[in-house]
């Protein structure tokens, strides 16, 4: 048990050893700070934490028995659903967040030998963090697959261009679960674009396209609540747009959403090879179709066996800044 620590010199200072010593830990600038080490067979089985500071500047990794590469390297923000770094609660089977700032994930990671999670502040000031990492550890069986989740940005995106969710996957394995930071550019409805799963040797054409990107998200018509005619947020246990940032008239100018799919009773199977994309399509009241150029951020989830393919390399720090 702690006698040093955050709160041994306020808190339980004259508590002593035992008395909530130690709660938390503090990550200077530019260190990257394991938070665990754990010898397997086992699996992860819920992550709590509440880190301080800006969420796209602090990095989660998890790398799988003894790995070089990580499977899971997010911003922590935009991992538990919060790629905005503002908070929004939201409530599903897969992701939690809870006020004030609390993150919480149920994703069921396996690991056989070993599995390595750490946490790297990127910000110019250091930061704290409280978590919890819940554990079993437990035989796995020969044929359970490995957790990933992959972030990714593109800012402004390229006229015309479509946005790459996932690529380069390859072995077997589902994916389980879409994240998008969307910043929309422009006026006028931007969710027109199909999400489409190219699959398994797929070439021009997807095995599975969306209707739109709202359908994707299991909305429909513009997320409009048809009383308000405003942005409708919901949260589920699948699906939801959880989130939504509204121009304030001044400086506030661009309108900003927060949603998510998990697919964790319609996992997208997969045998060979994956790569996900979806088009930023608008829609204008005279009924002409518009590619639009906006500011999109996402996260994949999905499982596969090892080993994968390593990541394209994570955007600098100035990339990933929220402006």
């Amino acid at each position: 048990m702690a006698t040093e620590g955050a709160a041994a010199k306020w808190g339980a200072r004259e508590l002593g050893q035992g008395w909530k010593v130690s709660p938390c830990i503090s990550i200077a600038a530019g260190q990257t700070f394991t938070l665990a080490d754990i010898e397997g067979p086992g699996q992860i089985q819920q992550i709590w934490m509440t880190p301080t500071g800006n969420w796209r500047f602090s990095i989660l990794r998890i790398y799988w028995d003894g790995a070089e590469h990580p499977s899971v390297e997010c911003p922590v923000g935009d991992f538990f659903a919060s790629g905005w770094s503002k908070f929004a609660p939201l409530s599903s089977l897969a992701v939690c967040v809870n006020p004030g700032s609390a993150f919480n994930c149920y994703w069921q990671m396996p690991f056989r030998k070993r599995c390595r999670i750490t946490f790297e502040n990127l910000a110019g000031e250091d930061m704290v963090l409280f978590y919890q990492i819940n554990y079993a550890l437990q035989e796995v069986p020969a044929e359970t697959a490995y957790f990933h989740a992959q972030f990714r940005r593109v800012n402004p995106l390229p006229y015309k261009e479509v946005y790459t969710i996932l690529d380069g996957v390859e072995g077997w394995g589902h994916y389980v679960g879409t994240y998008m930071a969307w910043g929309v550019n422009n006026s006028g409805w931007w969710g027109e674009g199909e999400i489409k799963f190219y699959m398994d040797g797929d070439g021009e054409f997807p095995t599975i396209c969306g209707t739109g990107t709202e359908d994707y998200f299991c909305g429909s018509y513009n997320f409009e609540n048809q009383a308000t005619k405003q942005y409708q947020e919901f949260s589920t246990p699948y699906a939801g747009l959880h989130q939504v940032l509204r121009p304030d008239g001044v400086y506030g100018s661009q309108m900003r959403f927060g949603m998510y799919r998990w697919h964790l009773t319609d996992p997208v199977r997969f045998e060979k090879d994956l790569r996900v994309t979806i088009q930023a399509l608008g829609w204008r009241k005279d009924g002409r179709y518009l590619p639009l150029q906006d500011d999109i951020a996402s996260v994949a989830y999905w499982y596969q066996t090892l080993p994968a393919r390593p990541f394209p390399k994570l955007p600098s720090r100035d990339y990933l800044e929220i402006i």
